[in-house]
């Protein structure tokens, strides 16, 4: 049986006038990590959350916080975030002019690090810095906004990026994000990913169908 993926609730798809309540509801309904995307209404066009409000949440759960920088330029929002209690920073090879660079500073900062490509970004960029890498982000859809369906097209980049991977021996996390849902994660899995991002997929419904919908989401 193929193991259950890493489950990465977007709160973006939350309710936000009571996210330290989501986080809180999401751990207990078996949520594996927390992703948190944060957009600057510049590199994509929406604004989302600061690090003040990551600050702010991190006492509402023990879980891990996946936080995705779709800000540009990059590296001046590291440790901000860092500090504000990220566990994870992820970052575009876009948003900033050294992404080998941005990777090792992250590392530096204590946090795991981690690359997205984005469906037009070629995914040969990841074999310079597979060795720093620790969460490669497949987007299923062009970032900026919640609740787009997903592009077909990822599973062939998704199991590219699992032969990099496995090539280069690396222990590095394969997450996608964009459109995931209980009708496609099995798929997702089938393809090389073991982390799954799903916004709407798990906060429709409300908290007692948390449990539930991340129960539908693992089962693969």
């Amino acid at each position: 049986m193929t193991r259950a993926p890493l489950i990465c609730p977007s709160i973006l798809a939350s309710d936000f006038a009571k996210l330290g309540a989501e986080v809180a509801a999401i751990e207990a309904a078996g949520a594996d990590w927390v992703h948190v995307d944060v957009m600057d209404g510049h590199f994509v066009p929406n604004i989302t959350i600061g690090p003040d409000v990551v600050k702010a949440l991190r006492p509402h759960t023990s879980l891990p916080f996946d936080v995705h920088l779709m800000v540009a330029p990059v590296d001046p929002w590291l440790e901000a975030y860092r500090e504000a209690g990220a566990d994870i920073l992820t970052v575009h090879p876009e948003s900033g002019p050294h992404l080998h660079r941005t990777l090792g500073r992250i590392r530096q900062l204590g946090a795991k690090a981690g690359v997205v490509f984005n469906p037009g970004t070629p995914l040969g960029l990841l074999e310079d810095v597979i060795d720093l890498v620790d969460l490669v982000l497949i987007m299923s859809v062009n970032p900026g906004f919640g609740g787009q369906a997903f592009i077909d097209a990822s599973y062939r980049k998704i199991e590219r990026a699992r032969a990099l991977l496995d090539a280069a021996g690396s222990q590095a996390h394969l997450q996608v994000d964009g459109g995931v849902t209980a009708a496609n994660a099995a798929a997702c899995v089938s393809a090389g990913a073991d982390a799954l991002v799903a916004g709407t997929a798990v906060f429709r419904g409300g908290p007692d169908a948390y449990a539930a919908n991340i129960a539908a989401l693992k089962a693969v």
